[in-house]
């Protein structure tokens, strides 16, 4: 499989934030940390699950360490691995193990997207698994003190997933394609748009 270019990782995942993300309001407190410059963008481009563990552990500590004024959350993008959402779920004890591990639950949380992302008991094409789809398997570090903040802020926070849900079965299928936010083509495909 051909590496993906850092910056059409970066690009892809920004278009689908802007587009998706924020455009349909799938995240009520995704626009403040985005219009802010808040949002910090990393690639683990190549290796193996050690390598991303290890940009996991690099990530999860340079935002603890840095100030929420300058960097409120992350979006580590996962570009040429984890192409298989059960392969990525199961990382994902990996990741929350790490969290523990830098004693860091409680202080940050892990928030996973995926092209394939499918929530339990759905069928895979169910639109309203896009609501957790990205471009590329990704994971978003939060800081759980905005989180919180966010949430006083938005008393009815629970039902922003039915709100979602709506969202997207109004917008169907073809409403979710035209918005363009898949993945660029590879060197080896055919170009998508």
């Amino acid at each position: 499989m051909p590496l993906i270019a850092l910056d059409t990782a970066i690009a892809d995942t920004r278009r689908w934030l802007e587009r998706a993300v924020i455009g349909l309001n799938l995240c009520p407190f995704a626009k403040a940390p985005h219009v802010k410059g808040q949002v910090h963008y990393a690639v683990c481009s190549g290796g193996g699950r050690a390598e991303l563990l290890a940009a996991l552990r690099a990530e999860l500590l340079a935002l603890a360490a840095a100030d929420p004024e300058q960097r409120e959350t992350t979006l580590l993008i996962v570009p040429d691995q984890l192409g298989d959402f059960l392969d990525f779920n199961d990382m994902l004890d990996d990741a929350e193990a790490l969290l523990d591990e830098l004693g860091l639950a409680g202080v940050l949380q892990i928030a996973p997207f995926h092209p394939r992302f499918q929530f339990a008991g759905t069928d895979p094409d169910d639109i309203t698994n896009a609501t957790n789809r990205s471009p590329w398997p990704t994971l978003h570090l939060l800081r759980e003190a905005s989180v919180d903040r966010a949430v006083e802020a938005f008393p009815e926070a629970e039902a922003i997933y039915e709100t979602n849900m709506a969202t997207l079965e109004k917008l169907g299928p073809r409403g979710w394609a035209a918005l363009g936010v898949g993945p660029s083509a590879r060197a080896d495909d055919e170009p998508t748009r």
